[in-house]
């Protein structure tokens, strides 16, 4: 369980901020997922994802591994991405079997990227 990154765009703001907190909800999301990481886990906060019509975003990346960005998210998502991010963890490949996903990741999938290493397919 060790090589596996969480980025989490920390300027997702769904065009305003978290009433009474005077943070964005992409940093409130960041913070309340650093408060139960997973082992293995790295947090990293970037400033875009490029993904704002699709609210907050995250992705799950690692060496040898698929990358997977998820979008749609608010601060109330961070047990959701928490749980995501401790099964990808587990997988050596980042390849989480369909059955395990949560509900929102199998709905808000924007991208699933190949690992840089992958062989590519040869034509038919």
């Amino acid at each position: 369980m060790t090589g596996t990154e969480l980025l989490v765009c920390v300027k997702c703001r769904r065009g305003m901020d978290v009433p009474g907190e005077g943070r964005r909800p992409g940093k409130v999301l960041a913070d309340r997922i650093a408060a139960d990481l997973p082992e293995g886990v790295t947090l990293r906060e970037v400033e875009c994802m490029s993904n704002c019509d699709r609210g907050c975003s995250v992705a799950l990346r690692g060496p040898g591994r698929w990358t997977f960005v998820y979008g749609n998210l608010t601060e109330a998502d961070a047990d959701i991405v928490t749980h995501g991010a401790a099964l990808y963890a587990a997988q050596a490949d980042g390849l989480v079997p369909w059955r395990e996903r949560s509900q929102h990741f199998k709905r808000n999938c924007i991208a699933r990227i190949p690992p840089l290493d992958a062989t590519p397919e040869a034509p038919e």
